[in-house]
Parts: C-alpha cells; structure tokens; sequence
C-alpha cells in the first residue's frame, strides 16, 4: 500500500509540475501531505515535516547568504572580465561557449560541493548566454550532468562517501575501477555539449551574430571595466572564500556569512545602499530557499512515513532468482530512478546496503554496488530531493518542470552511456 502511495505520490508531483499545473513550491508541499492524509498518517505530519525542515534549514540559510554573495559580487562587475576573456577567446561562437560550459563544469566538479561548483559555472557563463540570447537551461543541463559525474562518483564526494561508509570500503579499492567509466562519460558530457553548442549556433539569428563578432574582435561589445583596489580586494576574497571552501575550515553558512559582510562593508558604505542591494538581491535568494524548504517537507514525509523503505523494497523485489549475478547491473539501472526521487542519505543508508547484501550471497564485491549506486547520481542532480538543483535553477531563473523536460532526456542518455562504460570496464559485472 506505502509503495504504491509512493509511486503514485512521485508520479503526480512529476506530472503537475511538469505540465504546470502547480508551481513546485506548492507541488513538492501538497503531493506528499496528501499521500500522509490518505496512509492516515495526519497526525503525525507535524512532526514529519519539523524532521524534513531540520536537514534542509542550514542549507536554506547558506543558500540565502551564497545568493546575496555572489549576487553583490555580480553587481561590482567581479567576473566582467573573466566573462569578457571568455567571449574574446570564443570569437562569440555559441559552439565553443557551450563546449567551455562542460570543461569548466567537469573541472570544478572536483571541488565536490553542488552549490559552490554551480555558482562559479553560472557566474562565469551565464551572463554571456544572457549577453547572446543563448538558452540558460543548456548551461544548467551541462553542469548538473557535470556535477553528477565527477562529484557523485569522487571518493571526496558526498553520495561515494556515503556509500564508501556504510559498506565499510576502501577508498581507493573503490575508485581506481571507476576513473576509466567517469574519464568516458566526461567525453559524452563534452559530446552532448557539442551537439548542444551545434543547436544554439544555428538557433541564434546569423545577422546578429555575426555582428557581434565584428563588435567583439573591434571591442565595442565591451563596456569598460574599472579595476580599482576594490576590484582586487573583490578577487582575493572570493579566492579565499573558495580555498576555505575547499579545505572545509569551518561550516559554509559561517564561510559565505562572514565573506558578505566584508564585501558589503567594503564595497558599499551607505546603510541605505546596503538596504537596497539585499532588497534587490532577496528577490533572487528567497525563492531558492522557499523551494529548499518545501524540499525538505517533501523529503521528511515520504522518509518518516515509510514510503521510501517500501518503494525500495517493491523495487528490489522485482529482480528474478536465477539473475543474482546480474545484481550489479540491476543496482545501477534501479539508481536511476531512485537516485533521482530519494535524498541521498536514504538512498546510500537505506537501499544500497540491502542490496550490498542480496549481492554478497552470490560472492559480488560490495565495491560492484558502490560503484553501480554513484551512477544514479547524473539523475540526482536533477531530482527534486537534490539540493543544490535548487540552487541552480535559482541562478538561471528557470522554472523546475522546463529544466527537467530539457536536461532529463540528456541525463538518461549520459547514465546509459555510464552504464555501458562501466560494465565494458569491468568497474560492475554482468556474469
């Protein structure tokens, strides 16, 4: 009965938000509230939701001071002349900005945090797709496919430490078997790019481009940028700020709260001009937080529930007798659905050990099922459960249900391909 309620609980939140009928800060709340009502589990839904806002509020308040960071930063010209550099080595071809799109979101991947990788992909490029009339939710499709990859399958990344944990695994025993099928899938990253990059190229008006590559190579595309001491201090705080990212010397609440103070003290001194920059900037940050929030209603409820646990279970239950070898395989096609429904710490602490478990009684390495679960991680980043996507669609100012029609077919694609790379590597087994 949970399972089914479950199904039919992600199902119609797809559905509504996709077809637009509900907006997902009111799809993501309703579908699961009403879901708890008819389980009859209604007077338990307070408590429910207070445990699903828990886990979400402290990265609903980094996201609020990482907005207004970054959202300063934009406003003082910080990245103006990275932006500008970019174009001048583009020539202005759409082509080879959405190609430098997938290398710069492979690249900082590595840093293995969502909402630090998104917010440098976006404030180096978006203001150029802006600039062109280029189609943000490529830039959005290519980074979270990007941060899927790299991030999700990293020993230093979230979903691989979880599963690396509770397995009890070796990190490096984990990791060499899976540089080979990440290496290759980067590839298909960069090919989707560059089918990507071929669509806008032809999509954007010939005239107008063409003329904006004459205003590039004169330079009258450019507006002059004042590089004063400001713009220095600008630069080395958010390196800093990066660098203490990095090496997680403190929370990244505490980092980005202390980091936009500095820069708003330095950057802006009237009291009445700071007033203004976060009333304009709250109209970036408070919709990704609502969105966070009702996030975590929706992750609390169908957690607390038990609806998660039976929808794990109905699906592995499907897996025939005779195909135990076959676990592995089955692990990595099952992740796609589920890493793209289930919050990471349900699925890597509740489904992957069951199934670590089921694999073990046919001699399969728990590793195999580590390996398999990272590759749910593409769809991850996609999912409603994912925080940081939250982020990402607060940067590029698109709706839920767009960026899912547009990134979900390209998302499936490069998982298949992950698939494949890993069982042709021998990263999982089939036999």
């Amino acid at each position: 009965m949970l399972a089914v309620l479950g199904f039919a609980t992600l199902g119609s939140f797809m559905l509504l938000v996709m077809r637009k009928y509900l907006s997902a800060f009111t799809a993501i709340m309703l579908t699961p509230i009403v879901a708890a009502l008819i389980a009859g589990k209604g007077t338990q839904l307070g408590d429910m939701i207070m445990n699903g806002l828990d886990t979400v509020a402290p990265t609903a308040a980094l996201l609020l001071f990482a907005v207004l960071y970054f959202g300063l930063m934009m406003e003082v010209k910080l990245f103006e002349p990275i932006v500008q550099a970019i174009v001048r080595a583009s020539k202005g071809d759409p082509l080879r900005i959405v190609i430098g799109t997938a290398v710069l979101s492979l690249c900082v991947a590595l840093d293995g945090d969502g909402t630090t990788s998104y917010m440098i992909v976006c404030s180096a490029f978006l203001p150029i797709y802006q600039r062109l009339g280029m189609n943000p939710l490529v830039l959005a499709t290519l980074a979270a496919m990007s941060l899927g990859t790299i991030s999700g399958t990293t020993p230093w990344g979230g979903a691989a430490t979880r599963g690396i944990s509770v397995l009890h695994l070796n990190a490096g025993e984990y990791f060499v078997h899976m540089i080979g099928p990440m290496a290759l899938t980067s590839l298909a990253i960069i090919a989707v790019a560059y089918w990507l990059g071929l669509r806008e190229r032809r999509r954007i008006d010939g005239e107008k481009l063409a003329a904006y590559k004459l205003e590039i190579a004169s330079g009258g595309a450019f507006e002059p940028v004042v590089v004063d001491w400001r713009m220095w201090f600008n630069a080395v705080l958010t390196a800093l700020l990066m660098v203490l990212l990095i090496l997680e010397v403190a929370d990244l609440l505490v980092l980005f709260m202390v980091a936009f103070v500095i820069a708003l003290l330095v950057n802006i001194r009237s009291i009445g001009d700071q007033q203004e920059l976060i009333k304009r900037q709250a109209a970036n940050a408070v919709p990704v937080m609502i969105l966070v929030l009702a996030a975590g209603v929706f992750t609390g409820i169908m957690t607390d529930s038990g609806m998660i646990k039976e929808m794990a279970d109905a699906a592995l239950s499907i897996v025939p007798d005779g195909w135990g070898a076959a676990i592995p395989l089955f692990t990595a096609v099952l992740s796609l659905p589920l890493g793209f429904f289930m919050s990471n710490d349900g699925y890597w602490f509740g489904v992957v050990p069951v199934l670590a478990e089921s694999a073990a009684h046919y001699g399969i390495d728990a590793n195999e099922i580590a390996r398999a679960g990272a590759i749910g991680q593409i769809l991850h980043m996609m999912g409603p459960t994912s925080a940081p996507l939250w982020v990402l669609i607060g940067l590029v100012k698109a709706e839920l249900g767009d960026f899912q029609k547009h990134a979900l077919r390209w998302g499936v694609l490069v998982s298949a391909a992950y698939i494949l790379f890993a069982v042709v590597t021998g990263a999982i087994s089939v036999t």
